[in-house]
């Protein structure tokens, strides 16, 4: 599987609008801290790509990438950040007379319906909260908890001939045990972490930060770790001092498993 990273922004991107800090104006000129909101693109031998949340910015990552088809979507969630491209699209779509597939966990699916419900004439919605396979891989979703945003879902990708896993959780906080527990002895971990040390208080808050999320990613024993979900607090020209198999996401980073 190669998985590209089409986004690592946080639910607002960078640069904010309303934002002069020095990591947005450096963001502004092009730099090393522009953000599109996160998303992946998984791609496996002999299957089509796997688009893993839909964002707002998906007509931009899709023209960067060059990108003219989307066949198949994961969803973690149905909120904005996560599902604002998909009208356009099923809308794309549209214009290529076809109809693409989207799975998520059914709770997820019925508030996007509620929202969009033109959608499904070109994106048909498939529950997977029982699981799906995906070329040699077996995808698991579970409820985490998204502080006071409500859950999120994330996935544990399991390759069935040898029992390597990784996961995606871009969206948690504060994981009871049994959450935690799909993430243990993933050999890739790619989470959320908005803030370096987020200073507002816990009941405000809705994904981890650097520092608890390291505290997490050595829990639970990931072999390597990505951090994704990033907001302005986190300039990506500094060092800092990340332990070894931990490094930050950035637009266009691709891994092979």
């Amino acid at each position: 599987m190669k998985i590209t990273f089409l986004g690592n922004g946080d639910a607002m991107g960078t640069p904010r609008v309303y934002c002069g800090c020095e990591v947005c104006e450096e963001a502004r000129t092009g730099g090393r801290n522009a953000r599109l909101r996160s998303s992946l693109w998984l791609e496996e031998e002999g299957e089509p790509p796997l688009l893993l949340d839909c964002g707002p910015d998906w007509r931009r990552q899709m023209e960067k990438r060059g990108i003219r088809r989307v066949e198949r979507g994961l969803l973690t969630h149905a909120h904005f950040d996560h599902i604002g491209g998909m009208p356009e699209w099923a809308d794309a779509c549209r214009w290529l007379d076809m109809t693409a597939e989207v799975f998520g966990p059914a709770e997820v699916l019925a508030e996007i319906r509620v929202r969009f419900p033109w959608l499904e004439s070109r994106l048909a919605m498939k529950a997977n909260d029982e699981g799906m396979a995906y070329g040699e891989w077996t995808i698991r979703p579970w409820r985490v908890n998204h502080g006071k945003n409500g859950y999120s879902y994330s996935y544990r990708f399991e390759r069935r001939r040898d029992g390597f896993a990784w996961a995606y959780c871009s969206d948690s906080i504060n994981l009871p045990e049994e959450q935690k527990s799909p993430l243990r002895g993933v050999g890739l971990l790619v989470l959320g972490t908005s803030f370096y040390e987020e200073p507002f208080p816990m009941d405000t808050r809705s994904v981890y930060d650097v520092k608890e999320g390291l505290l997490l990613a050595a829990e639970v024993g990931a072999g390597e770790t990505i951090l994704t979900h990033l907001s302005h607090d986190i300039d990506a020209r500094r060092d800092y001092g990340l332990p070894a198999g931990v490094r930050f996401s950035e637009e266009g980073l691709t891994v092979k498993l």
